[in-house]
């Protein structure tokens, strides 16, 4: 196991995902050196472009951490710049790899974030790790091209990849599907527009995630394992417009908008976590319901505010 109060470099620590993950690291006992490229550097951070490969190098001799968790992505999978993607995605791991394998100090743990869009349109009821990948869109293809470059590193960090399957939560962007339904019931807005409604995803609370990096973070078994985080159930948009009308008691009009659809839309993505549950045990019990609920809350009681972008 790793020890805490141990130094932690966490890539993307001011996204979405990367604000929850800090926040579970220093509750546990970390240092946690957030890893930012915006020039303005606050208390624990640290500012690379991980698209410069001497300011990642820079970054990573100047920390000098013991465990490493790469979020810092593009993590929006209709991002119209592909070459941000492939620039950010895929040359920036590799410039983050290449750092770690040549500083003095290597880490003891290197958790990389993929994605479960990888596996593309599977007609399996449950994905498992062993699925081929089938990338349906450049964000996909990014994270599987960022997965084969840390292969070149497994013989000199300890890397453990992961998939995470959709997740949400308080902070998420408003261009996410949830969070735009979510913010539509918060104001009582009488219709919402929408692209597919026949999708089937598997969703986690952002809180339960942060915990699971944590989690495999500890656990000597997940290094060189690839790992679903999801929690082996579907639900689709209608189902979760269903709940929010019970949650909120308000009802509105569900128009679809053809500029919406996405032609490559994975139509089901629903994962099996056996190896996760393996490594950590059983999930943190949070309720789909209260990942709705809190998100309401939050919507109503900060109407104007920016949601955190990124992983």
């Amino acid at each position: 196991m790793a020890t805490r109060s141990k130094r932690v470099l966490l890539t993307g620590a001011r996204g979405f995902t990367g604000v929850h993950l800090r926040r579970e690291l220093e509750t546990a006992g970390y240092t946690v050196i957030g890893l930012v490229h915006e020039s303005a550097a606050g208390d624990h951070e640290f500012f690379a472009d991980l698209r410069d490969a001497s300011a990642t190098r820079d970054a990573i001799r100047a920390t000098s951490p013991d465990h490493v968790i790469h979020l810092a992505a593009i993590s929006f999978v209709g991002h119209a710049n592909v070459d941000e993607l492939y620039t950010t995605n895929v040359l920036g791991t590799v410039h983050l790899l290449e750092a770690l394998a040549s500083a003095d100090h290597r880490p003891e743990r290197v958790v990389l974030a993929s994605s479960a869009n990888v596996y593309g349109d599977v007609r399996t009821a449950l994905v498992g790790e062993d699925s081929p990948p089938q990338p349906a869109n450049h964000y996909a293809a990014t994270k599987v091209a960022m997965e084969a470059a840390a292969q070149v590193y497994r013989s000199t960090l300890p890397i453990t990849i992961t998939r995470p399957f959709n997740y949400t939560g308080p902070g998420q962007a408003g261009h996410f599907v949830v969070p735009k339904i979510v913010e539509h019931f918060a104001r009582r807005a009488s219709r919402i527009e929408l692209g597919n409604l026949d999708v089937v995803r598997d969703f986690l609370d952002v809180r339960v995630v942060a915990t699971l990096y944590r989690q495999l973070l500890e656990c000597d078994a997940a290094v060189s394992q690839v790992i679903n985080l999801c929690s082996g159930r579907g639900i689709d948009l209608g189902g979760i417009i269903a709940k929010l009308e019970e949650i909120t008691g308000h009802s509105l009009v569900v128009e679809v908008n053809p500029a919406f659809v996405r032609g490559n839309e994975l139509k089901r993505l629903v994962g099996s976590n056996a190896r996760l549950l393996g490594l950590v045990g059983n999930l943190p019990d949070l309720p789909f319901e209260r990942t709705l609920r809190d998100m309401v809350t939050s919507a109503a009681a900060n109407p104007h505010h920016e949601l955190h972008r990124g992983q």
